[in-house]
């Protein structure tokens, strides 16, 4: 059986079985006519990885349950077709829909962890699927279930299929996840953002795995990230989604060594490099909401090439070259775009410093257990020192006995000559009010029940700065720095996206006058045009308050672009130490080589 379908430039693309095809498709909100995606095409070949990107609120995850018939409470599917063979599954029962996704169509979510029972050990959760699925014997099912965590790498000794979903890593429940999706062999997959969060060895090992059993098996599969360095990893073909279109469309080779679309191109250059250091720097403004997209271009109130005509007139995708489209009525007029663009010199590893925090000697335990061990690194005034290694390596362990958030340690850490106490209620105010912790999650760091000024204007009630009315105008200063502004300020952390609640975090911590930041993870779930406005945020501060500060990451690439020096972890030990240009140009452990060749990368 196959379903044909055209591609925006006129060329016919055919899907054999396993394959399938995206017509027209628009979703709209329930009553309203507004769309939140509207005039998608696209096709997903046997064996092939089509990468869907763009930022948060452009419709990639609506597009990818699209294919499995769904669409979330509050949206209707109100037109297109979804061909699975000689099927639409749009058109079909819902009982024969339902038959269809996990079986022939699966869905792997961003959260495998909320995928997952967790009263139910992991053995039993894949031989209870298998069985919903008619897959096997009742006596055969486990061995089934050993050979499917074997092919996704896993143990599967009667040990790991014992354990509960909480027992294991991140990296492991995602590939659990993923033997479960491809147990009952499915021709058609869709993962939403499956690698978020993760260390990069962890990352490096879904996506290997992802890729084999998807070409190994002829599975049609659609990645749905904001990651463009994942997608240049792993994917054959690339769609990038703009306020609920597709505005590119090609092979993975044209869209990054030449975008054709300005957001495209913004995107890509928000994006840090593992080879050189880039001034980041993100795209002015914001995604808009269904409702709320202006006229014409859709991206024209955000374009630096917008002209007078992009205001009225609506784009079409049309050809750049074969089989590479693009939704632009300049895209022959923008000229080439140059992967090194904003490349700035590396931190100068020769620079005079003046130290203002120690640590020396530094052991961390949980209770008896010994996490971190003899843990020595300095951090200068006005410099930034990376603490980067997998999941479990100790960088958020460590940077929380420096915030004061962790009391269970021995050995030293001086500010300014002076040790701190172990745990915040045993510091100073003083010490207390200059070392500022910035969380990773800025959902769940910020209250919900105060208003942005409420949140931004507590540390200086609490610290003595001011107070107010004068406490009023210097968050509407801090919410200026940080890029918000005082339209904010009667609104609920609820009413933000996730960029502006990191945003409104680093407003609180600077509202305390600190010289020193602990960023924890900041920017580790944000997408990159949001990344790059908070790196470009951090940057200033540093050159203009002089303030200091430990950044945590996973993020090798955005480390040559924000540190000066690094100290590499590896199970709760410094494997690795120096200047950023030093230790990720000439690496000297194995280690360090391992995590520099499994970070993605464009360039």
């Amino acid at each position: 059986m196959s379903a044909t379908t055209s591609d925006a430039s006129g060329s016919r693309r055919s899907t054999t079985a396993g394959g399938i095809a995206v017509q027209d498709l628009r979703v709209s909100l329930t009553g309203r006519d507004v769309d939140v995606v509207d005039d998608i095409d696209l096709v997903l070949s046997p064996g092939e990885v089509v990468g869907l990107v763009g930022e948060s609120g452009s419709g990639k995850t609506t597009v990818g349950t699209s294919l499995l018939g769904y669409a979330r409470p509050g949206a209707l599917i109100e037109r297109g077709k979804v061909l699975y063979g000689d099927r639409d599954v749009l058109g079909l029962p819902w009982q024969q829909v339902r038959q269809l996704r996990g079986e022939e169509i699966a869905y792997v979510p961003q959260d495998p962890a909320s995928a997952l029972n967790p009263s139910i050990r992991i053995g039993k959760q894949i031989v209870e699927l298998m069985a919903l699925r008619g897959i096997g014997t009742a006596e055969s099912r486990l061995e089934g279930a050993r050979a499917g965590l074997a092919e996704v790498g896993l143990p599967n000794d009667d040990d790991f299929l014992r354990r509960y979903a909480h027992q294991l890593s991140g990296g492991q429940v995602q590939r659990v996840a993923l033997a479960m999706a491809f147990l009952p062999r499915p021709k058609v997959l869709v993962l939403d953002e499956p690698t978020t969060g993760l260390d990069v060895t962890t990352q490096g090992m879904v996506l290997d795995t992802m890729g084999a059993l998807c070409r190994s098996h002829g599975v049609a599969a659609l990645y749905v990230t904001h990651d463009l360095a994942v997608v240049a990893t792993i994917a054959d073909r690339v769609a990038v989604m703009y306020a609920g279109q597709v505005v590119e469309l090609g092979d993975r080779d044209q869209i990054f060594r030449r975008p054709s679309h300005p957001y495209t191109r913004a995107l890509l250059d928000s994006i840090p490099h593992l080879r050189q250091a880039r001034a980041l720097a993100g795209i002015p403004g914001r995604t808009p909401a269904p409702g709320a997209r202006p006229e014409g271009c859709r991206f024209h109130d955000r374009c630096p090439y917008a002209v007078e005509a992009c205001a009225t007139t609506l784009p079409q995708l049309v050809p750049v070259d074969p089989g590479h489209d693009a939704r632009c009525i300049r895209v022959g007029e923008i000229g080439t775009w140059d992967i090194s663009l904003g490349t700035v010199p590396d931190a100068d590893p020769g620079r005079q410093r003046d130290v203002i925090l120690r640590i020396e000697d530094l052991d961390v335990y949980y209770g008896r257990k010994k996490v971190v061990h003899d843990v020595s690194f300095d951090l200068a005034n006005a410099e930034v020192v990376a603490l980067v290694g997998e999941s479990g390596s100790g960088k958020t362990t460590i940077s929380r006995c420096v915030g004061g958030l962790h009391r269970e340690w021995q050995g030293t850490i001086d500010f300014e000559g002076s040790p701190l106490g172990k745990g915040s209620r045993r510091r100073s105010v003083s010490d207390r009010k200059r070392i500022q912790y910035i969380f990773q999650n800025p959902y769940l760091s910020l209250n919900p029940r105060l208003t942005i000024e409420q949140i931004v204007k507590r540390p200086m009630e609490l610290f003595g700065i001011a107070s107010g009315r004068q406490a009023t105008d210097k968050v509407v200063e801090l919410l200026e720095q940080v890029a918000l502004g005082p339209a904010v300020l009667r609104l609920q952390a609820s009413r933000l996206s996730g960029g502006e609640r990191q945003r409104v975090a680093i407003a609180r911590a600077l509202a305390a006058e600190p010289d020193v930041l602990v960023c924890d993870e900041v920017t580790s779930a944000l997408d990159v045009s949001v990344q790059g406005s908070i790196v470009a945020l951090l940057e200033e501060l540093r050159k203009s308050r002089g303030i200091s500060m430990l950044f945590v990451t996973h993020n090798l690439a955005l480390v040559r672009s924000i540190a000066a020096r690094v100290q590499i972890l590896n199970g709760g030990r410094v494997v690795e130490s120096g200047s950023v240009v030093e230790v990720m140009d000439s690496p000297k452990e194995e280690y360090t080589r391992r995590l520099l060749a499994n970070s993605p990368r464009i360039d």
